[in-house]
């Protein structure tokens, strides 16, 4: 069920946004459907964000893609991901890197557990997820190779950013009354180089 669904959602995006085979593989792979609450099931190939409960969203299935175009990751690679929500984000990145190497930080209890136990499910048990502040990153994990935010922050948390490698990259949301989806580059002493990749809208980091 769903599979013509999310191939043409996929195809549709390889067009628009200029995908790698990479990340378009990853976005066949992974069923969304699952991790949207029944109710809203139908509505899982929309390209649109849908709630999953405590005030939070899945992200539209675009930015997910942007996002891992951008974090430029291949197979093996450590990432650190900070807001694992319902674990969709997660569980494509994994498809590109391998379950073992994706770190995910959830504040709230109650959706750790919940896609701790949808990503077992499904077949991304090795993905390891903790609850905690995302602020903080998982310094038990590092360094990593990448790392990104699925929630908006006024600035990178510095102890993100010592956590990811020299000339490792970080995805996040950036901005308080107008965000932006930044890639930072990261060099020995911080960001050595930052773009930026429009406007968005993500639900803000929880503390």
């Amino acid at each position: 069920m769903y599979e013509d669904e999310r191939e043409a959602l996929a195809d549709r995006l390889a067009r628009c946004e200029g995908l790698s085979e990479a990340t378009v593989a990853a976005m066949k792979a992974v069923p969304r459907h699952v991790f949207v609450p029944e109710p809203r099931r139908n509505d899982a190939y929309a390209d649109r964000p849908l709630p999953i409960g405590d005030g939070q969203t899945i992200s539209a299935p675009h930015m997910v893609a942007i996002m891992t175009e951008l974090l430029d990751v291949e197979s093996g690679d450590r990432v650190l991901e900070i807001g694992t929500g319902c674990g969709y984000h997660a569980a494509v990145t994994a498809e590109v890197v391998g379950a073992e190497s994706v770190f995910s930080v959830e504040f709230s209890p109650d959706l750790a557990d919940n896609a701790r136990r949808t990503l077992e499910r499904i077949g991304y048990g090795e993905i390891s997820i903790r609850q905690g502040d995302g602020r903080e990153g998982w310094p038990e994990g590092a360094p990593y190779d990448a790392a990104y935010l699925t929630c908006a922050v006024p600035e990178i948390p510095a102890p993100v950013l010592e956590q990811v490698r020299d000339g490792g990259t970080i995805v996040a949301p950036v901005g308080t009354d107008g965000q932006r989806l930044v890639r930072a580059r990261v060099g020995p002493d911080g960001i050595a180089a930052r773009t930026t990749h429009g406007a968005v809208r993500f639900v803000t980091v929880r503390t």
